[in-house]
């Protein structure tokens, strides 16, 4: 790795800590700005305004709302996410079993989508303007036009309610056999793939295309070289940063989509944690998996742009 390469790879880095940063302030803020009293909707509209205000006192809800940001990001520096109020337990406890629930979900989503998407992608950029690419472009433009709560509710009512095939919610406790674990995935992981997989499939065909149309490529054409050998060994190659790219910002679109999609399936993930937390206006909750979702999104754009750079033939 040269010079120039290094200080790319830590100016990306940098970027992305300045973000966190910014986002962590955005959080927290966005979190105080929600309506109603905390220690009033914990203790019930029937609490004397002593119990009130006793109880702000013991939660620290006087102090000022800077110094409380400080505290709040000096414990997620050091692993210490607070006590949920809602639940009153430690939120790292809460969030644990949750959390792996939903990269499981996430897991499945990528493994199921990425090599579909990657497939249609690039066979539809080699056939460009073939009557396969129409039909794959017109799909993916469909199907991108559906959102996600629309997709879950055709799909309960399709393979839950009309064909009895699949159970209309998800729980992922009651996994004990690998049949089990396709049932209870299955509606959730297609209503994400249906989304992401279109976004992917046109982000990787137009990466192609642009790698396929470069000077080099001709001259590979020129010199006689098959068609299978220019793509694999020279456009693919050229065009991994933009397809990883694509990759990532299409399983990042998962973070906001997971919302929907556990909350419609009642799957029990962190996202279903989140809205619930919303519900009882758990605040140390709500900010703990707000930020869990911007650490994943960063380390996936983060992640894509570093091996852009790495694979950029021009910076090597």
């Amino acid at each position: 790795m040269n010079i120039h390469v290094l200080v790319l790879v830590m100016n990306r880095l940098l970027v992305a800590v300045i973000t966190l940063l910014i986002v962590s302030f955005t959080v927290f803020a966005a979190t105080e700005l929600l309506p109603g009293d905390v220690a009033q909707i914990l203790l019930g509209q029937s609490a004397t305004p002593e119990a009130v205000a006793g109880l702000r006192a013991a939660m620290h809800l006087n102090d000022p709302a800077i110094l409380r940001f400080i505290k709040w990001l000096g414990g997620l520096a050091t692993g210490d996410l607070g006590i949920s109020y809602a639940n009153n337990m430690p939120i790292a406890q809460l969030i644990g079993p949750r959390f792996l629930s939903s990269l499981q979900l996430a897991a499945a989503t990528a493994l199921f989508s990425v090599p579909i998407a990657m497939v249609l992608g690039i066979t539809a950029a080699i056939l460009r303007g073939s009557l396969y690419d129409r039909i794959v472009t017109t799909v993916t433009i469909a199907v991108i036009s559906v959102p996600e709560f629309m997709v879950a509710t055709s799909a309960v009512l399709f393979f839950a309610v009309y064909l009895k095939w699949l159970p209309a919610l998800s729980f992922a406790n009651e996994v004990h056999s690998f049949g089990q674990l396709l049932r209870v995935f299955a509606m959730p992981v297609i209503t994400l793939s249906f989304v992401i997989s279109a976004q992917m499939i046109r982000m990787t065909r137009a990466a192609v295309i642009e790698t396929l149309g470069t000077p080099y490529i001709e001259m590979a054409l020129l010199k006689g070289a098959s068609r299978s050998r220019i793509v694999l060994k020279h456009a693919l190659p050229n065009a991994l940063g933009p397809i990883v790219n694509a990759v990532a910002l299409s399983l990042s679109y998962l973070l906001g989509g997971v919302i929907i999609v556990e909350t419609i399936f009642n799957y029990p993930g962190i996202a279903k944690l989140m809205v619930d937390a919303v519900a009882t206006r758990d605040l140390p909750l709500i900010q703990t998996c707000s930020m869990i979702f911007c650490v994943a999104y960063l380390i996936l754009i983060t992640v894509a742009d570093i091996i852009a750079i790495l694979s950029n033939p021009r910076l090597r």
